[in-house]
Formats: structure tokens, C-alpha cells, sequence
């Protein structure tokens, strides 16, 4: 008579199989789809990812992971993939994976990932209160129904690794001068909260500059915070939302950044590690766009312009970030493209007509919604 493996050494093996794997032994027996749908197995199994996705940054044998994603040849118009290539150090990308888009997020777009969760959103007014979270590997979803119908929001998606939980923050403006509100989801309580973000209880606040009238997107994910652009009537700077405190702060803009002339449009992006934000500029010139680089997070003094490019670099196309080598990810009338700002050097992404673009330094996947989506 064979003796029963014991449910401790099922677990530590399969902890060190991928996603794929797991999904398949599911079905291998009851006992085996009980220990990979426990919560305690799929956080153990996330926090092991984790971990061997920082051992294998420091090995340096790649630059990161572009994701994109696609059109399907020779199908419908609203059949896509999303893709995940390595960029290799000598500039050609190899896929790692492939997953189909439900056409359930036809009108939706990607507006956060983290740790192989996908956060999607639309802006049709009719939909933008609806938010998906989405797990590719195992093909499960959730969806999320935020409180506010018609009003202009900003998304962000984060991981507190303190509290071990994905976290989503919706920011509201209201029109009429009412202040603006944070929803906060947690995945694991399933729960949203609200929260009046009034200027006075933000740390770092300078007096007199009103109420928040305006938030612009992206949401970006740096040093265990969420950060967008805030707008007063009087005042713009950087909103922050540590995802583990759940705390606001302001943290200024360049104090010298409009230079004298009208500003067009301020975004955020993290340039080589650092937090940055893109001016685009009036001035003698024309438009150009003004790359002020943060080298000491949260200290204003520590902004330092890097780099004045023309703006039809990111203006006329569309701008979706920086790779970790401070290259600009763009889309424009050549196609998907990097831009080395050293150089400058335009490197055609062959990635085919992507419409969305986003980087990664480790790309990782998780069981994570396997105990409660769809």
C-alpha cells in the first residue's frame, strides 16, 4: 500500500509551478484544486513570483518586458491580443506570451497592471463607473462597479506589499466646485470606501490654493505610491496616494517649470527610475517638450530639467511611458517606436500596429482572482 503524499509537500511543489501548469492540475484531483484555490496558497505562490522576478532583474540579462497590444489579422475589428515580448540587451524583442482580449472589454482600455493584474476602464460616460479587473494567465475577470456615474475620474492599480493587497484608486472631480473624492477599492475585502480629498489634509499643502477642480490621467505607480497631476483654480502639483497608509500628499512641480509662458499640457512618467513629468512648453521656439526628471523623490528642490526635445516627438503621436533605460515609448506616423533621448535615435518596435503599450521591468503571473472572478 502507497503512502499519501502529505498536503504540505503537494503544496511546496506545486508552489514552484507556473500559472499554466497549476490551471491544468486542477482537474488532477479534488485535493489538488482545493490547495491551489486557497487564498494562503495563491498569496504564497504571488509572493514566490515576486521574489524570483527581482532575483532575475539583478541578473541584468535583459532590459524588461514591453506589453502591448494588437489587432488580430484576418479577424474582427474588435479581436485583439495583448503580447509580451523581453527586450533584449542587443534590441530585439522575443514573445513570451499571447493572450486573447474577451471582446466583453471591446470599449475598454488598459489603465494600470501590476504583479500579471489588468485594470481596464472606459471613457464613455455610460460605462466610465464600470472597472474590470482581469487576470490573463488563468482568463478570469472581475468586474467592479464604481459609486459616480458622470463625473471625470483617474485610475490607478497598486500592490501593498505591507497589507499584501491589490489596491485600485479612483479619483473624482465633481463640476460646481464641490472637492474632490477618492474611491478606494480593496481586492480583499471587496469593498469601496470614500474619501474627501480636501486640500488641508494633504501633507505638504501650501495654504490658499482652493479646491481641486481637476486631476489629469496617467495614474503612474512609484515608490509605493500612486501619483497624478492636480489641478486648484489657482495651483497645479502632483497628488500622491501611498497605497499602504492610504495617505495623500502634494509634492510640488518644477517651481520654475512654466518658464514664463503658457503651459499646454503636464504628464507624469517614470524616467529611469525616477519620477518625471513632460512640459510641453511655449515658447520662442515653438512647443517643446520639457523633461524635468525628480533625482530625490519627494524633494522638490531635487527637479532638474534633463532634456528639451520638439514636441512632435510625444505630442503628434502618442506617448505610453519609458522603458527603464529612459527610452520614450511612442506611437507615431512610422508606428510603435523607442526614442533614445542620449542619441536621438528613433528604434521601430517590431511589434506590429499596437494600440496600447506599456513597460515593465519584471513581467510575472499570478493566480490571482482564481478564488473570486469570473
Amino acid at each position: 500500500m502507497r503512502e499519501r503524499v502529505p498536503d504540505d509537500v503537494v503544496e511546496d511543489i506545486l508552489g514552484q509551478l507556473p500559472v499554466k501548469s497549476l490551471t491544468r492540475f486542477r482537474c488532477v484531483s479534488k485535493s489538488c484544486d482545493s490547495i491551489i484555490t486557497d487564498p494562503t496558497f495563491i498569496t504564497k505562490h504571488l509572493k514566490l513570483n515576486l521574489n524570483q522576478s527581482e532575483s532575475l532583474i539583478s541578473t541584468n540579462t535583459h532590459s524588461g518586458y514591453l506589453l502591448y497590444t494588437t489587432k488580430v489579422k484576418n479577424s474582427s475589428p474588435s479581436s485583439k491580443h495583448l503580447c509580451t515580448v523581453v527586450c533584449n540587451n542587443d534590441s530585439t524583442l522575443t514573445q513570451i506570451s499571447r493572450f486573447e482580449i474577451p471582446s466583453l472589454f471591446e470599449k475598454y482600455s488598459i489603465v494600470g497592471f501590476c504583479n500579471g493584474l489588468f485594470c481596464l476602464a472606459s471613457r464613455d460616460n455610460d460605462l466610465n463607473h464600470i472597472i474590470y479587473l482581469w487576470n490573463p494567465s488563468i482568463r478570469m475577470f472581475k468586474k467592479l462597479l464604481a459609486t459616480d456615474k458622470d463625473t471625470t475620474s483617474v485610475i490607478g492599480l497598486a500592490y501593498s506589499s505591507q497589507n499584501n493587497d491589490f489596491k485600485i484608486l479612483r479619483l473624482v472631480c465633481f463640476f460646481g466646485g464641490q472637492e474632490a473624492e477618492a474611491q478606494i477599492y480593496s481586492l480583499s475585502t471587496d469593498l469601496w470606501r470614500k474619501v474627501v480629498i480636501s486640500m488641508e489634509s494633504l501633507r505638504g499643502y501650501e495654504p490658499n490654493f482652493g479646491t481641486i477642480v481637476q486631476i489629469h490621467p496617467p495614474c503612474i505607480f512609484l515608490n509605493g505610491a500612486l501619483h497624478t497631476v492636480a489641478f486648484t483654480i489657482r495651483h497645479r502639483f502632483i497628488l500622491s496616494f501611498d497605497v499602504n497608509d492610504e495617505s495623500f500628499r502634494e509634492i510640488m512641480l518644477p517651481p520654475n517649470h512654466l518658464d514664463g509662458v503658457p503651459v499646454n499640457f503636464a504628464q507624469l512618467a517614470v524616467f529611469k527610475g525616477s519620477l518625471a513629468v513632460f512640459v510641453f512648453v511655449h515658447g520662442r521656439r515653438g512647443i517643446l517638450c520639457h523633461i524635468w526628471v525628480m533625482e530625490e523623490y519627494g524633494v522638490a528642490e531635487s527637479w532638474t530639467r534633463k532634456y528639451m526635445v520638439p514636441m512632435n516627438w510625444v505630442w503628434n503621436g502618442y506617448f505610453f511611458g519609458c522603458t527603464d533605460n529612459g527610452e520614450l515609448l511612442i506611437k507615431n506616423a512610422i508606428g510603435p517606436v523607442s526614442i533614445d533621448l542620449e542619441s536621438p535615435n528613433q528604434n521601430i518596435l517590431a511589434i506590429g500596429d499596437a494600440d496600447w503599450m506599456g513597460f515593465t521591468a519584471n513581467s510575472m503571473e499570478s493566480l490571482i482572482l482564481l478564488d473570486g472572478g469570473k
